[in-house]
């Protein structure tokens, strides 16, 4: 066998492994845990998603850098501030027609995800091995 197909051969194969690997990988769904969302914080999920406010918003950092990290913006402005918000719009944010339901459900899922964590969480550590210790909401264990 010449060296070119050796060197495909070996390629293959890598290609192989990083294609099985990853599919269980993306696929396996036990780190998830349980997500529990109420029927009305997964219609404003659906609001969240539709309007696409993750272009401008992030949750847990992972989002759009134009507006705030809305994470746990629930408890600090409140539900009346962040309805007044999605209703008036403010500087780059736009108005968005939402009806009483739609503005209800997205302050009930915005309210969910602030009680499902911190950001940024400054109580973490990092130990000397590298690994983060994180603290959570509701929970007086460290994960």
């Amino acid at each position: 066998m010449d060296q070119s197909k050796k060197y495909l051969l070996i390629i293959l194969a890598l290609i192989t492994v990083f294609l099985v690997y990853n599919y269980f990988l993306y696929t396996n769904k036990s780190n998830y845990g349980t997500i529990r969302l109420t029927p009305l914080a997964l219609k404003g999920e659906r609001v969240w998603l539709h309007n696409n406010c993750n272009a401008c918003h992030q949750l847990y950092g992972l989002g759009g850098y134009l507006g705030p990290d809305l994470t746990n913006e629930y408890e600090k402005k409140g539900p009346g501030f962040i309805k007044a918000m999605a209703i008036s719009g403010v500087k780059a944010m736009p108005k968005f027609k939402l009806n009483e339901f739609e503005n209800n459900a997205l302050v009930q899922f915005l309210k969910e995800v602030s009680q499902t964590g911190y950001f940024p969480n400054t109580s973490a550590k990092i130990k000397t091995n590298g690994w983060v210790v994180l603290h959570y909401k509701n929970s007086h264990d460290e994960k």
